[in-house]
């Protein structure tokens, strides 16, 4: 497992999630309680979350937050 690419995994998790529920960020972001460019840098992998804010994505797109990992064990 790469760790030092483990927020860019994430937030291409994030986004793949996001457009299969047919949200726009700024969607995403009212629906979570956060601000629009803070769902845009969690996309680009720029952010390190807290679990909460992983639950409140989670919560809005409508997956549980092990979704966002999804990926962590097909990576050798």
């Amino acid at each position: 497992m790469d760790i030092e690419n483990v927020k860019q995994r994430f937030g291409d998790r994030v986004r793949e999630l996001r457009k299969e529920a047919g949200f726009t960020q700024e969607e995403l972001a009212d629906a979570a309680e956060l601000d629009r460019s803070y769902v845009g840098s969690v996309e680009r992998g720029e952010r390190n979350l807290s679990i909460e804010n992983v639950c409140r994505l989670a919560l809005a797109i409508g997956v549980s937050p092990a979704e966002f990992f999804s990926w962590w064990r097909k990576t050798p």
